[in-house]
């Protein structure tokens, strides 16, 4: 069933989408023959190495673990030996204890193990396979999974939304992975709604990616007879069809969209009764449940101006950037910039020798002309960043507590609400960096508790 209608969040903007770049390139693959696998890829404590320099481990073999129940091991993505255990740069800008493992180009790589009867696992054990698999959000945020789907007593959840909006410009991951196995992002979400207890799916997509929404309509047409829920039923799921509009793939904006419940400031979606996942995260799970294969891979989009050959690659994890630049053909021109993630909330990169990681969806490559900075003028109180903000914040009067420096009232005037989506610096006629002031006041609300 496909519902075309959907309810309004405040705010948002539309800039330009560049998604022709991508939006039709099949998903190639890609297997490097080293890889350089942080420990710390998800919130939450960072796992610890469980080898050491000189040991020979296989692709899929845990390399890192932690005690924490917020946390998630991390897996060799390769076959080969572990060159050497040391601190990296990772794409958030952190530097963490990483492990270097070099191919031994002996072809051995990672061995399915196909599950026939994954829908009559219980719950319990679903959970315990994607926990101990490595999955993490991978639309950017990393939080663990299995953290997700085990909401504390007390919070009733009776809907999950599985997020296909994909609003930031030049991506096309995920509406790659929906196009080509649509059935397997089925099954994955089958198995989240069984984990917890529900009984309604809703598959959130924008207007802007038809074929994407002519795959799912087809992948629930055949699930009527398959029942990936095991139940043989079709109605669990619903596809709900979204305006293209940005930031509509942010939980709380999209949970508002598609089931028009608000989340409580300081809130989660659980607090409405609502689990948001990824288009991603649900195909990780698929092959988790299904094909007992932890996350070692993920599917990413590799564009911009500078690219000569944009595409929609699958690689796997740990791979550096500098090691798949021949995949994509180079550049046409030189980059100045380079961005993981998407334009609007994505990091800017020093350097290639950078590895993709669990929550990388793409890179960008921009040359100086595509990025030149324009010059900040004055605020002329027109309202836009007020009108057009998500969270209904007043981005300017944030940025004047943050200039005096007066962290108190920054907070006070909901700073911490802000999700950093950008918005307000795009739409700002005086070409202010809102989102830096935004930054740069919450860098200083940190620095402030750390020091009381």
């Amino acid at each position: 069933m496909v519902i075309n209608m959907s309810h309004k969040f405040y705010g948002g903007v539309h800039p330009s989408g560049f998604k022709s770049l991508t939006c039709n390139k099949g998903i190639k693959a890609f297997i490097p023959k080293r890889v350089v696998i942080p420990l710390s890829q998800h919130v939450g404590a960072p796992a610890q190495p469980l080898v050491k320099t000189g040991d020979v481990v296989r692709a899929g073999e845990v390399i890192g673990r932690a005690s924490a129940f917020i946390s998630s091991p991390v897996h060799a993505s390769i076959s080969g030996k572990v060159a050497k255990i040391a601190y990296c740069q990772t794409p958030v800008s952190a530097r963490v204890l990483a492990v270097t493992i070099e191919s031994d180009e002996e072809g051995r790589d990672f061995e399915i193990t196909e599950r026939k009867d994954a829908v009559s696992l219980p719950g319990e054990e679903i959970l315990d396979i994607i926990k101990e698999s490595g999955i993490v959000g991978l639309g950017g945020a990393a939080f663990p999974t299995h953290v997700k789907l085990s909401p504390p007593k007390g919070k009733s959840i009776d809907a999950v939304i599985l997020n296909c909006a994909e609003c930031e410009p030049y991506l096309t991951c995920d509406q790659r992975l929906i196009v080509e196995n649509p059935q397997e992002v089925l099954k994955g979400l089958g198995v989240i709604v069984k984990v917890l207890g529900v009984n309604k799916a809703y598959i959130a997509i924008e207007d802007n990616k038809p074929e994407a929404i002519r795959a799912m309509e087809s992948a629930l047409i055949r699930d009527k007879g398959q029942g990936s829920r095991g139940k043989g039923q079709g109605s669990w799921a619903k596809i709900v069809v979204l305006k293209t509009k940005y930031p509509q793939g942010a939980e709380k904006q999209l949970i508002k969209a598609v089931l028009n419940r608000v989340v409580p400031a300081g809130g989660l979606p659980m607090d409405v009764g609502c689990i948001v996942q990824n288009v991603g995260t649900a195909f990780a799970v698929y092959e988790a449940v299904y094909l007992g294969k932890p996350l070692i891979e993920r599917v990413i989009t590799i564009t911009g101006p500078c690219v000569k050959e944009p595409m929609n690659v699958r690689v796997r994890i740990g791979t550096l950037l500098s090691d798949l630049v021949d995949f994509f053909g180079g550049f046409i021109k030189e980059p100045k910039k380079v961005i993981f993630g998407g334009p609007k909330m994505g990091v800017a990169q020093y350097t290639l020798d950078v590895p993709i990681i669990k929550g990388s969806s793409g890179v960008l490559f921009f040359s100086q002309e595509d990025v030149r900075a324009q010059k900040e003028g004055p605020c002329i109180r027109c309202g836009k960043c007020i009108e057009i903000c998500p969270m209904r914040l007043a981005p300017t009067s944030i940025m004047n507590r943050v200039k005096k420096e007066d962290v108190l009232e920054s907070r006070e005037f909901g700073i911490l609400h802000c999700f950093e989506c950008g918005a307000c610096a795009y739409i700002c006629p005086a070409k202010i960096p809102l989102l830096d002031y935004m930054k740069l006041g919450k860098a200083r609300l940190d620095v402030n508790k750390a020091n009381i």
